[in-house]
C-alpha cells in the first residue's frame, strides 16, 4: 500500500472511529431507563436501590473526569480511548447478568469506560483536526444524539416486542463497543500517525488549570448546563404528566424532546468555530431556557406544552454542543483540552448527578412543579452569566 493511501485509510479509520465513540457515550445508559421497572422487579431491588443504576454513571464520570487526561498524556489518547471501550465493553456484558451483585459492578465499569471517552474524545478533535473543531464536534455531538434518542426508543420493544428480555436488550450496547474496539486497535497500534501528537511535548502541571478563571466558566457553564440536561431527562415525564398528559405520551415527548434538538447539535458548534466570540450564541440559548420552561410554568395547553418541549429540546442540544466544542476552542493544545476537558466535566457530572434529586426533594416539599421550574429558569440565567464569560475569545492557560 502506497504512503498515500496508507494516510488516506489512517484518516478514514479516525473519522469512523470518533463517530463509533460517539455511538458509545450515551446508548448504555439511556437504554436503562424505560427498563428499570423490569430490572427491579427481577432482580428484587428496592426503588432507591434500583436508583443507583442510573446515578452510579454519573457518579463514576465525576470522579474518573480528571484521571482521564493523565492516562491520555502516558499512553496516548488512541490507547486511552482503546482502554475505555474495552472497561465500557465489560461493564455492560456483565451487567448484563441477572445477579444482584453484577448488575451494578457492571454499571459501575459502564460509567468509568464512558468517562475516559468523555474526556479524551475532545482532546483527540484537537490534536487530529485543529482547524475544524466546530465541524468534528458537529459530527460527534449529533451521532452521540442519534443514539442516546434511539436507545430510550427501542428498549422496551427489544426486551418485549422481540422477547429478549432486559439482559439482552441491554447486551446489544456492546455491539457498537466491538466495533469501537476494532478500529481503535488499529488506530492506537498505528506509530506512523500523519498528525503530529502535541500531547506529549506540552508540559503543564494538570492543577493548574484549576487556577484559571476562564476554565472554571467553562466548567460551570458545562456543569450548569448538564445539571438542567439531567433534570429534564428525569423529571420532564412526571411535569408533562401533571400537566394533564397520559405517562405514555409524556415519554414520547422527552424523546422528542431529544430529536428535535439533533439540528442544534450538528449547527451550533460549526457556528461557533467562525465566531471569535460566542456570546450571542449563548443569549440565544439562554432565551430558548426561558421560554421553554417559563412555557410549562404557564399553562397547560397541549400547544404550549409541545411549543415548550421544542425550545427545551433545542436549549439542551444547543449548549451540551457549546460546551464540548469550548473545551477545543478555549484550549491552546491538545494537552489543554484533555486536562479542561478532564476538570469541566468532573464538575459538570457533580451537579448533574445532584440535579434530579435536588429537584425531586423541591417537589416532595412544595408538592407542585412550580418551584422546581422556577429554580431550572434561574440555574439557566445561570449559565447563561457562565456561558458569557466563557465565550469570550480567550484560551485557559494563557
Amino acid at each position: 500500500m502506497t504512503n498515500d493511501n496508507s494516510k488516506t485509510l489512517y484518516q478514514f479509520l479516525l473519522i469512523a472511529g470518533i463517530v463509533i465513540v460517539a455511538f458509545n457515550l450515551r446508548p448504555a445508559i439511556t437504554s436503562v431507563g424505560p427498563l428499570i421497572g423490569v430490572i427491579r422487579d427481577d432482580i428484587g431491588l428496592s426503588n432507591w436501590s434500583a436508583g443507583i443504576l442510573t446515578s452510579l454513571p454519573l457518579i463514576a464520570f465525576a470522579l474518573v473526569s480528571p484521571i482521564a487526561p493523565k492516562l491520555g498524556n502516558r499512553y496516548t489518547n488512541e490507547r486511552a480511548l482503546l482502554l475505555g471501550l474495552i472497561l465500557l465493553f465489560i461493564g455492560i456484558s456483565v451487567r448484563s447478568i441477572s445477579v444482584f451483585v453484577l448488575l451494578f459492578i457492571g454499571t459501575l465499569f459502564v460509567g468509568i469506560g464512558i468517562a475516559i471517552l468523555n474526556v479524551l474524545l475532545p482532546s483527540v478533535i484537537k490534536e487530529k483536526f485543529p482547524r475544524k473543531v466546530g465541524l468534528m464536534t458537529s459530527v460527534y455531538t449529533t451521532s452521540m444524539g442519534i443514539f442516546a434518542a434511539s436507545a430510550s426508543g427501542v428498549s422496551i420493544p427489544f426486551a418485549q416486542g422481540l422477547n429478549m428480555g432486559w439482559q439482552l436488550s441491554l447486551l446489544v450496547w456492546a455491539i457498537p463497543a466491538v466495533l469501537g474496539i476494532i478500529i481503535w486497535l488499529y488506530l492506537g497500534a498505528k506509530e506512523d500517525s500523519p498528525e503530529p501528537t502535541e500531547m506529549r511535548q506540552v508540559n503543564i502541571s494538570d492543577n493548574q488549570i484549576w487556577k484559571s478563571p476562564l476554565a472554571w466558566q467553562v466548567a460551570c457553564f458545562m456543569g450548569l448546563q448538564s445539571f438542567i440536561f439531567y433534570v429534564t431527562i428525569s423529571w420532564l415525564p412526571e411535569i408533562l404528566h401533571s400537566n394533564g398528559l397520559s405517562m405514555t405520551t409524556s415519554g414520547w415527548m422527552l424523546s422528542f424532546a431529544q430529536f428535535v434538538g439533533l439540528p442544534a447539535s450538528f449547527i451550533v458548534p460549526m457556528v461557533a468555530d467562525r465566531m471569535k466570540s460566542q456570546r450571542s450564541i449563548v443569549l440565544v440559548m439562554a432565551l430558548l431556557a426561558f421560554g421553554g420552561f417559563g412555557g410549562l410554568l404557564l399553562g397547560n395547553s397541549l400547544t404550549l406544552m409541545v411549543i415548550s418541549t421544542i425550545l427545551i429540546g433545542l436549549t439542551l442540544s444547543g449548549t451540551f454542543a457549546l460546551a464540548l466544542a469550548f473545551l477545543g476552542m478555549r484550549a491552546r493544545n491538545a494537552r489543554h483540552a484533555a486536562i479542561l476537558s478532564g476538570m469541566a466535566q468532573s464538575l459538570g457530572y457533580t451537579l448533574a448527578a445532584a440535579g434530579p434529586m435536588f429537584i425531586g426533594y423541591l417537589y416532595d416539599v412544595s408538592h407542585e412543579w412550580t418551584i422546581p421550574l422556577m429554580t431550572l429558569i434561574g440555574v439557566a440565567f445561570l449559565v447563561m452569566i457562565f456561558g458569557m464569560g466563557a465565550g469570550r475569545d480567550r484560551y485557559v492557560l494563557d
